[in-house]
């Protein structure tokens, strides 16, 4: 089995409880860092915007609160993901503009220059770590971007200190790891992500990534104190 199918398998297999275990296992943070990245989405204000790897429409459905009128578009390979994205669009004011396709990152199916942005929230990782598709990846958020258009990432990351960084990754492969299997009843799911995160770039190594892309103007934040950060990269 490749690290693809190995990674469709897992979010096909979606847990009942996967939004509750992100919130217990970032202390709710994920939708602060949620928030944040989606004041960079929406700045300049931008007609149609792709959450790309939607999942569970979190951050498609903040992007619907935060600014009225925009047309948002959800991508996600996991039917039961988009099954749950579009209940949760359903149920908030304001998300009547928005729309859940089903389609790969690596063949995303829209035409070129069809987004003023793409936004992606806490699956950058899974593109990008160990996938042998990382770069058709990247190469197809580069085509459906409009010139200029914006590439917004909010991902785990590595904090610059290395004391908290221990701590982190030992948080990681006990507490994350142990909770969300406990919770969700997949181990496996839960020592990719606590794996995964552990070992995956930095900020620095990301924006070296970004750049032999072919993206320009980029720019990271760290978020507490570096367990995320925020990434924007301009086409």
């Amino acid at each position: 089995m490749t690290d693809s199918e190995h990674l469709y398998r897992m979010f096909t297999a979606v847990p009942p409880r996967y939004d509750l275990i992100n919130r217990l296992i970032t202390f709710g943070l994920d939708q602060r860092w949620r928030r944040q990245a989606s004041k960079e989405c929406l700045t300049p204000p931008p007609k149609r915007v792709l959450d790309l790897c939607c999942g569970t429409g979190a951050l498609t459905v903040i992007l619907a609160q935060q600014m009225k009128g925009v047309m948002l578009t959800g991508v996600d390979y996991s039917q039961p993901m988009l099954s749950r994205a579009r209940e949760k669009a359903g149920a908030v004011a304001g998300a009547g503009r928005s729309g859940f396709i089903y389609g790969n990152a690596a063949r995303l199916p829209f035409p070129d220059d069809s987004f003023d942005c793409v936004g992606i929230s806490f699956a950058f990782r899974n593109l990008t770590y160990k996938n042998p598709l990382a770069q058709q990846c990247l190469t197809e958020v580069l085509r459906v971007l409009t010139p200029g258009g914006k590439f917004v990432i909010v991902e785990s990351s590595q904090p610059a200190s290395r004391l908290i960084r221990q701590f982190y990754h030992l948080y990681l492969r006990w507490f994350v790891f142990h909770l969300g299997s406990w919770l969700s009843g997949n181990r496996q799911a839960y020592r990719y992500l606590a794996e995964s995160a552990s070992r995956y770039f930095s900020p620095e190594e990301v924006r070296e990534m970004l750049i032999a892309a072919g993206f320009r103007r980029l720019y990271f934040r760290r978020l507490f104190p570096g367990a995320a950060a925020i990434h924007v990269a301009i086409k």
